[in-house]
Parts: C-alpha cells; structure tokens; sequence
C-alpha cells in the first residue's frame, strides 16, 4: 500500500505535533500494513530527525513542496501510466492557519482523491481511524488504543451530501443502516436529512422519531451549522460526499466546515467519498465481532 504524506509545518514543528502524534500511535499498525509512505520533503527531514519510524524502509522521500513534492502526489494519486505508479491515499495533515493548505496543489490533492475514490485524511484522528481499519480488514487483532475512536454510542455523526451524491448518500445509509444506527445522534443538512428520515421511518423506524437531526440546507447555512458543533467537540465524525465536478456556490461553507474538522485535529473523523465509507463500515462490523463493547 503507498501513500502519500505531507504534513504543514507546524504539524511537524515539535516532538508533540500533530504528525508525531499520529506516527507514534499508529506506528505499529504502519509496519504491520507494511505501508509506504511517500513523503514531501519537510514532512520526511522532521520524521528521520525525530526518529519516530527508526529505520523503516517504507519511508521514502519526495522533492520538498517549493520544488513540486505535493504537485508529484497529486499525479501519482491519479496514477501514471509510463511507470505504472499509483498511490493509494494521501495523509495531507492541515494546519487551519497555514496558506500552503489552499495552494492549488493542495486543493487538488483533496479534489483527486474524491473522484478516483480513495483515502483523503487530513486529521490525526482520520489517519489513526484509517490505519486501524486497514488493520481489522487484514485481519489483525483490534488495536485497544483505538476503542475510543470506536465507541460510536458516545458519538455524534454528520451525514453531509452535495446534490448529485445525494442518491449514493441514500444508498450508503440503506446498506449500512446498523452500523449508522449505533451513533448516539446522526444530524445532517436539510434535504440530506430529510431522505435519510424516510429511508429510516421505511425500515421501521418509529414514525414520531427522527433518525437525523435536521439543521439548515448547505447554501441556508447548514454546513456553518455543523462546523460549529465540530468545533465544540459535539460532532465527532463526519461523512461528506462531495461532487467535485461542479462549481459550487456556498463553497465558502463547506471550506468552513473543513477547517473546523482540521482545527480538532485529534478530535474529528472525515471521510469524503462512498468507497472509504464503505471500507470504514465493514471495518467497524468485523471490530465489534472480535471486540465486543
């Protein structure tokens, strides 16, 4: 498995930075998925000076990002075709504050991920979910320090989808409706959440009760909303079906909202397209069969 991996500069600026932080928790489930990392340049020199990953062979180095370092995994996301190289996600931690993070090259690595349905993680708390789900899905034994990232009863979950995803949002929610369920509280934007209460009341749920909390639609404000809960620690996990193939005219909102999940960095759990969720939900069934809550 290659990914690739970047990380702003005060996400790698200390021994405690958010990079560190994730590396040394999820350490043991990188040499276990043997995982390559592709690294951009600064985010390579701050893992070897701080020794986190010791001699791991599985750490290799790209050209620093002033140099085209992300321009490269953005191409290599896509995939290349004279090499017959391909990444299989990117690990792109983001500091709320740092410009880089909206540089074209950085947009385009979110935006490339979404549409070839692969991993976009820009938090410690997604880069830790996900190993660990790669880990359960390769059979290995259910990391205990990830339990709390597990213990959705304790959670909050925010099912956000553009117009076109919105059909696939439906799809998802009907496939996995066990696993959503287990969430103490759903919420979702306005028309969003209004399918996913008749898909519920369809499968039984009590008519009187809501499934999903119901807040204002994107462009009504719907997305500042949940950014808001995410912020105060209230909202947990989000997933958000993006359509990166059309211009979108609350754009601010949803950046809003993706900087707020990157200002909890530790806290916060994205997912942005149907394929991850996918993986993610059969990841959390086989977790509870062998570690019962």
């Amino acid at each position: 498995m290659r990914i690739g991996l970047a990380a702003n500069q005060a996400h790698h600026s200390h021994a405690e930075s958010a990079l560190f932080r994730w590396l040394r928790a999820s350490q043991q489930g990188i040499r276990e998925l043997d995982i390559r990392l592709h690294a951009v340049g600064r985010t390579y020199d701050a893992i070897v000076r701080d020794g986190v990953l010791g001699d791991y062979a599985g750490l290799l180095r790209y050209p620093y990002g002033r140099e085209g370092g992300l321009m490269k995994l953005v191409a290599e996301i896509v995939g290349l075709p004279e090499s017959g190289r391909a990444l299989d996600g990117a690990v792109y931690l983001m500091h709320p504050v740092d410009p880089s993070s909206i540089f074209p090259e950085a947009i385009a690595l979110k935006r490339q991920c979404v549409i070839h349905q692969k991993p976009f993680i820009s938090t410690v708390a997604s880069a830790r979910d996900w190993v660990e789900l790669e880990r359960i899905l390769a059979g290995f034994a259910p990391d205990p320090g990830a339990d709390a990232l597990h213990a959705l009863e304790h959670q909050t979950l925010a099912l956000i989808a553009h117009d076109a995803m919105k059909p696939q949002m439906v799809a998802y929610a009907a496939e996995h409706f066990d696993v959503l369920s287990r969430f103490a509280q759903r919420i979702a934007t306005g028309t969003t959440g209004q399918r996913l209460n008749e898909l519920a009341w369809s499968r039984g749920w009590p008519q009187e009760q809501d499934w999903v909390q119901r807040y204002q639609s994107g462009p009504m404000g719907g997305d500042a909303q949940i950014a808001d809960l995410v912020l105060e620690r209230r909202c947990q996990r989000a997933l958000f079906f993006e359509d990166p193939h059309v211009a979108r005219q609350h754009e601010a909102d949803i950046q809003l909202l993706e900087r707020a999940v990157t200002t909890v960095t530790d806290d916060a759990v994205c997912m942005t397209s149907p394929a991850v969720a996918r993986r993610w939900a059969e990841a959390v069934r086989r977790r509870a069969e062998l570690r019962p809550c």
